[in-house]
């Protein structure tokens, strides 16, 4: 009866049960009492009874390293309450019946027969799949069992929560700059009952389960698993009725399942697009009561060996249930390596058109940090080898790589008739229809939605029956017993979608007010791009009514609230307004001056070099100085917290040092030759934690000190040249300064001529 406890859908049952008496039972429990206590008060995080009675099981199965049903029990035995103990028993003896029926009603034969049905079934259904899942009418498919290219899998203990797109994808490119990879057969050939996969749109986490399905139909992974299913939150969402498990595989898998019941120790449930499931705060909240049984049947699915997959910040938020699963394993996907890069460009572009594609690759910024991700690189690699010429400026920003995925189909896959994108575009029904597919889309994000019905599909467009087919590539139409549903195939593009809405139809007060459209802001920057060299062009005078191309009010609106917003030391928000800059390939009009001016005049503007930068983001910055010092500004501060620098990041500081007040170092660093010229105003240099030689400190930082006016050092205790330091000060410019060294402060040179002599021995 005790494993009966770990029934997630036995425990919301029983929260509901144990109602106001949770507290008592708790304290029989032995539960400590202020935890008890915190729970009773905390009225915003559990503002129901039977919430509360849930945490305080939670609580109890954290800190007993043994819960049984007969501790409940006795604890319910206490209050006292004997009608309360029947129906508990009563309730334990249901499920304990049921686990009871699953796991040995079932034939040795039977399962044989099930298990090579299953395995027949994947091996004829998923040895294929679409290469690229999104925009294709007609899809390139690609032989897993041939020419699976391995992503890179990496341990996500530390996930991230925001589900905000552009915050994901810059999160990605962070992690993406150092990781260790974790081999594919040591995720997949060890023994865990919770495998949770997260990853950004486009990575590649359906193409790896698919691989999954296949080794294990080849007898290659999970050996001690004899049933495995697959199942999509996409489809699952249209099945919120039914009540049990059995009954969802029976309509996934009624060619295969006929009056069969599952086995605890014998099955691993496969749940891919997490992040699509419409009830997924039900699910990954059990203190939310919720009326759609399709919610605990995932919750049940939860006792059996699973892995689930979705984006980054699903599974985050979706793995604090996991409280007492000592045998679960969190893992992101990180997409293709170099190695992988350049398998995939050897198997999939054909010779004459590799050089090319390697070229761009290796000398777009953008086409560089996006390759990893299977979705960018397979659609890049299209793109430039159909025009078999390098267009410096088709991958020269996010919104430009974007533009160009998405008109590339439009021109290959919906339009089909070899026109070239200038002529499409010429075309008032075209640009009509890229309108209309961008108001879904923009429909689709400020409502938290992924999925939409033919009812909620009339509504976006108008003479729906005539043209529903007309929309498919760029959405997805899924048919079930219940009915149709649509999707956009892929969540980046809809982003893009909604963006270009945004940018046509919206004015900037519109904008700017709706917090959905955050995600959007640096994308909507990029749309003011005015460069006639880019296809950009194409999608910002879509709507008659409203005539944006070359209008930059918008531009200005969004960089005015984000340098309102930046406070002091938050290189974040930074970031976010040079990215936003930078997408928009602007340069310092007299609007931007009036904003860059009014922000300087209060807080200054500021360049952090760092381990988390990526090189887009240095890219942004680069382009931002470039046009800031141009116009004769001073920046307030340059922060530099690493030692080893990429050559972007050392022309960027090279940049910055012809014009800034402060510079600190965190780190010592070799310039390799490179010495500053311009006067700054205040140096740190924090290396107390880093022991340098002379040598080294002389030809890196003694270019700064002769520099600067004040001076903030902090030494390590070991070093064994402060004499050499003391002279360097004393013969130096310097007007105030303080050295810390040896848990001492010097301020003075009196003070250091001293301590010199003595060369500090103590």
């Amino acid at each position: 009866m005790d494993e009966v406890l770990r029934n997630p859908v036995f425990q919301i049952k029983l929260s509901e049960l144990l109602g106001q008496d949770w507290f008592k039972i708790g304290i029989y429990l032995n539960i400590e009492q202020r935890s008890l206590e915190s729970i009773k008060s905390d009225s915003i995080n559990f503002s129901k009874q039977e919430c509360k009675a849930y945490e305080m099981l939670k609580k109890w199965f954290n800190f007993d390293e043994k819960p049984t049903f007969e501790k409940l029990k006795l604890a319910i035995l206490n209050i006292p309450k004997m009608d309360l103990l029947k129906e508990v028993e009563d309730l334990a003896s249901g499920f304990f019946t049921m686990s009871s029926y699953l796991s040995e009603g079932v034939s040795k034969t039977d399962l044989l027969r099930l298990s090579a049905e299953l395995k027949k079934y994947y091996l004829k259904y998923y040895g294929e799949i679409s290469e690229l899942q999104t925009l294709l009418k007609t899809s390139t498919n690609l032989d897993l069992r041939h020419k699976f290219v391995d992503l890179c899998i990496v341990d996500a203990a530390k996930t991230q929560m925001d589900a905000v797109f552009s915050v994901e994808r810059n999160e990605f490119l962070k992690k993406q700059m150092s990781y260790t990879p974790i081999p594919y057969s040591k995720v997949f050939t060890q023994e865990k009952s919770v495998i949770l996969i997260s990853g950004i749109a486009g990575i590649g986490k359906t193409w790896l389960l698919r691989k999954c399905l296949l080794d294990w139909s080849n007898d290659l992974i999970w050996k001690n698993v004899e049933l495995v299913f697959y199942l999509e939150c996409r489809r699952i969402n249209q099945y919120e009725d039914i009540s049990n498990i059995n009954d969802l595989l029976s309509f996934f898998y009624k060619d295969i399942i006929s009056n069969f019941s599952i086995s605890f120790h014998t099955t691993l449930f496969i749940i891919d697009g997490l992040d699509e499931f419409k009830y997924f705060n039900e699910l990954s909240n059990p203190e939310i009561k919720c009326n759609y049984p399709i919610v605990n049947v995932l919750a049940e699915i939860q006792s059996y060996k699973h892995l689930v997959a979705g984006r980054v910040y699903a599974i985050d938020q979706y793995q604090s249930i996991y409280t007492d699963r000592s045998d679960k394993l969190t893992i992101q996907i990180m997409g293709f390596n170099e190695n992988g890069i350049t398998n995939y460009v050897e198997n999939h572009v054909i010779e004459e058109n590799k050089e090319i594609v390697k070229a761009t690759l290796k000398e777009s910024p953008i086409a560089k940090a996006m390759a990893s991700v299977p979705f960018y690189l397979s659609s890049m690699c299209k793109i430039i080898s159909d025009s078999k010429t390098i267009n410096k400026n088709s991958f020269l920003t996010m919104t430009d790589l974007y533009a160009n995925i998405f008109l590339y189909f439009l021109q290959k896959h919906i339009i089909k008739n070899n026109k070239m994108i200038y002529q499409i575009m010429e075309n008032d029904s075209n640009k009509k229809y890229i309108l209309n597919i961008c108001k879904i889309a923009f429909e689709l994000l400020v409502e938290n939605k992924v999925i939409f019905s033919k009812e909620e599909f009339q509504t976006f467009v108008s003479g729906f029956d005539k043209n529903e087919g007309n929309f498919f590539g760029f959405i997805e139409k899924i048919e079930t017993n219940l009915g149709c549903y649509y999707q956009f195939a892929h969540l980046t593009i809809m982003e893009f979608c909604a963006s270009v809405y945004a940018y046509n139809c919206l004015s900037s007060d519109e904008i700017m007010t709706n917090r959905k459209l955050n995600s959007c802001l640096s994308m909507i920057c990029g749309l003011s791009n005015a460069s006639q060299n880019s296809l950009l062009k194409f999608l910002v005078n879509l709507n008659p009514l409203k005539r944006s191309y070359g209008k930059p009010i918008l531009l200005y609106s969004i960089l005015d609230r984000l340098s309102k917003s930046i406070v002091i030391l938050s290189f974040d928000e930074f970031n976010f307004l040079y990215e936003c800059f930078y997408e928009s390939q602007s340069s310092f009009t007299d609007e931007i001056n009036s904003i860059v001016e009014r922000k300087g005049r209060f807080n200054g503007w500021e360049i952090s070099i760092d381990d988390g930068k990526t090189s887009y983001a240095t890219s942004c910055d680069n382009y931002f100085v470039n046009y800031y010092i141009k116009s004769g500004r001073k920046l307030k501060r340059l922060r530099v917290n690493k030692n080893i620098l990429s050559d972007e990041e050392k022309n960027l500081i090279i940049r910055c040092s012809t014009n800034v007040r402060d510079v600190y170092f965190f780190r010592p660093i070799n310039f390799e030759g490179w010495k500053p010229k311009d006067k700054i105003k205040v140096l740190w240099i924090r290396i107390s934690d880093y022991l340098i030689t002379k040598k080294d400190f002389e030809e890196n930082f003694l270019p700064w000190i002769n520099l600067c006016e004040k001076l903030a050092l902090s030494l390590h205790y070991d070093i064994d040249f402060f004499k050499d330091i003391c002279e360097w000060i004393r013969c130096s410019n310097i007007k105030k300064f303080v050295i810390t060294y040896r848990e001492k402060y010097f301020r003075n040179l009196d003070e250091l001529t001293y301590n010199a002599e003595k060369c500090l021995i103590f």
